[in-house]
């Protein structure tokens, strides 16, 4: 028998029960005549309250609440890739059908279809004994991921019987366990999972192999790691949303899961039709084949917004315990911190810095620690990589958000507006920017790329901060004045910023970079530099160098060598060598 309360009192999307209801913390809970979603969220013998998961319009004391006996769960089978769900794992599409555009209150719908039937290849047999999390069957989920059935976290036994291979549905019996206890315990596809409550693993790895993500500003400047965690903070018109759009759309996960925050609503509906529309660049099938969407925009009910972050996590979690490399997009958690704010202000929790709870860090610290490379329970291994976009008001990075995820994230690529109205994209300034995985991935790019790559990854960031320290004199003083070999250092730059971190998203080799270029261009450019600084301090003035045009020939490399013909760069180097001879027999 569930237990049963009315209500006292309603504050928006938080709702008071007076007296000993008998609910449990956490709890997931039906409200009112409509069956409102909410969950318990404090509680004492006078009062429990509640946040309820959708609009409160017509709630009134005396109306009835249910509990359900169970933490707010996710449903985990086969059928979560190509969807698109709100904030509590209720397909859109599916409530489209029932209650039109707009998502109607009380709607009850599967988060999975129920009836939809899976081909199944079973793994296990009679007489196995089977532990937490091993594989128990094979499911072709998309054209471009097979979805691994495994046993519960909580669940092992010995199989007593299993069903030939065939077409099943999400909830029909595949394999039968006998448990320790001598009862038994019915597999099927599907488990439930509270989403508060991270899935267990064996062992975390440290950081070891970076996420390619075809960007050069991110994988040679600021790379970030399989597992890792990143802040994308920026203002209005940024790009956070389009730099997002290009690592789901490019970079070597397995798996992405997007997960749209308090954003507008035509934002999300761009990524639905864009990501609909594009072919996965590695398996040549649409790239929703290997994408969840949660969609929670600015208009749904705020207690929802902080739920979608944990509901994204845990669908992210369960592929990761497959042995998927899985990436968060999560756009934004500055939404996602406001929500928590109001909903704090409604229960007159002490307002902290900004009127952010107190408890704004701790939320932040544990949403960013479920990333991490992992090896699970079933011998696999597996990783959870989260890039969260910061949107601070008016681009103030001093914001308690924005100062909070810093300490919480090792990789930070501030948006820089100046940049980006200068049309300069990604508008990732490497001034304010940082990754601390550079270190624990030097190795993989000493072995992978070359040995000299992180030499040079320097040595253009020292140019850059040599060009930054200069450009205050010229401010004073002007150009003119500058020896000639601080005139060189101010040219090389401009050849850094505009030929290599510049990147044009719709040009069709500049879009997604392989790593093998993306070290040719250091190398060229930095050839370039060894050259021009050997003229110039054989006296030859810099205008007789900028006159040669070589600068720009370069800074072009990124449109005129495409990806599949590499052997070009040899070219440019005999093009710099060229150039060489003609500035010494010119002032010969």
């Amino acid at each position: 028998m569930h237990n049963i309360g009315t209500i006292y009192g309603v504050n928006g999307p938080v709702i008071y029960l007076k007296g000993n209801t008998g609910f449990r913390m956490q709890e997931m809970v039906y409200v009112g005549k409509e069956k409102l979603v909410g969950e318990v969220i404090a509680l004492d013998k006078e009062m429990t309250t509640i946040q309820v998961y959708e609009e409160t319009t017509g709630l009134r004391p005396g109306d009835e609440v249910i509990a359900t006996g169970s933490a707010v769960s996710v449903t985990l089978a086969p059928g979560i890739l190509n969807n698109i769900f709100d904030g509590i794992e209720r397909p859109l599409e599916r409530i489209a059908e029932t209650g039109g555009a707009f998502i109607t209150r009380g709607v009850s719908v599967d988060s999975l279809d129920r009836t939809k039937k899976w081909k199944a290849h079973i793994i296990a047999s009679v007489g196995d004994y089977l532990n937490p999390g091993e594989i128990i069957a094979l499911v072709p989920e998309t054209r471009a991921i097979v979805h691994k059935c495994m046993v519960p976290p909580d669940v092992e036994g010995k199989v007593i019987s299993v069903v030939p291979d065939g077409d099943y549905t999400i909830d029909e019996t595949l394999v039968t366990l006998e448990l320790a206890d001598g009862t038994t315990r019915e597999l099927s596809m599907t488990q439930h999972w509270p989403i508060r409550v991270p899935r267990p693993t064996s062992n975390r790895f440290s950081a070891s192999v970076p996420l390619i993500t075809g960007q050069r500003i991110i994988d040679t400047m600021f790379p970030i790691a399989k597992g890792g965690t990143a802040a994308i903070p920026g203002g209005f018109g940024t790009g956070k949303t389009m730099s997002q759009h290009q690592i789901a759309k490019w970079s070597d996960a397995d798996i992405i899961i997007y997960i749209g925050c308090g954003e507008r609503g035509n934002e999300m509906t761009q990524v639905l039709e864009e990501f609909s529309e594009l072919t996965d660049p590695r398996s040549g099938n649409p790239l929703m084949d290997r994408t969840t969407l949660i969609a929670n925009t600015s208009n749904m009910p705020v207690a929802a917004r902080e739920a979608s972050i944990y509901t994204g996590l845990t669908l992210a979690e369960y592929y990761r315990d497959m042995g998927y490399d899985v990436a968060i997009m999560a756009d934004s958690t500055s939404r996602w911190a406001e929500a928590l704010r109001e909903l704090s202000g409604r229960l007159e929790e002490m307002p902290a810095e900004e009127g952010f709870p107190a408890y704004l860090a701790s939320k932040l610290s544990a949403f960013y620690e479920r990333a991490g490379m992992m090896h699970n329970l079933n011998d696999t291994d597996g990783s959870v990589t989260i890039i969260g976009a910061v949107s601070p008001q008016g681009g103030d990075f001093s914001e308690p958000v924005t100062q909070n995820t810093k300490r919480f994230v090792r990789c930070f690529w501030g948006l820089d507006k100046s940049l980006a109205y200068s049309r300069h994209f990604p508008a990732i300034h490497w001034l304010t920017s940082y990754s601390e995985y550079l270190t624990d991935l030097a190795p993989w790019y000493q072995d992978r790329v070359s040995p000299k790559f992180v030499d040079y990854r320097n040595r253009l960031m020292a140019l850059l901060n040599s060009e930054s320290s200069l450009l205050e004199i010229v401010k004073l003083i002007g150009s003119d004045v500058l020896p000639d070999d601080q005139k060189l250092v101010l040219e090389i730059a401009r050849v850094i910023r505009l030929g290599f971190l510049q990147q044009n998203a719709f040009h069709k080799d500049d879009t997604c970079v392989s790593m093998e270029k993306q070290f040719l261009m250091m190398e060229t450019i930095l050839y370039l530099y060894k050259k021009s600084r050997a003229l110039v301090t054989m006296g030859h003035p810099m205008s007789i160098l900028k006159s040669e045009n070589i600068f720009d020939r370069v800074i072009s490399i990124k449109y005129d060598v495409p990806n599949d013909r590499l052997e070009m760069f040899t070219q440019y180097h005999r093009d710099i060598d060229e150039f060489y001879q003609r500035v010494l027999e010119k002032n010969a």
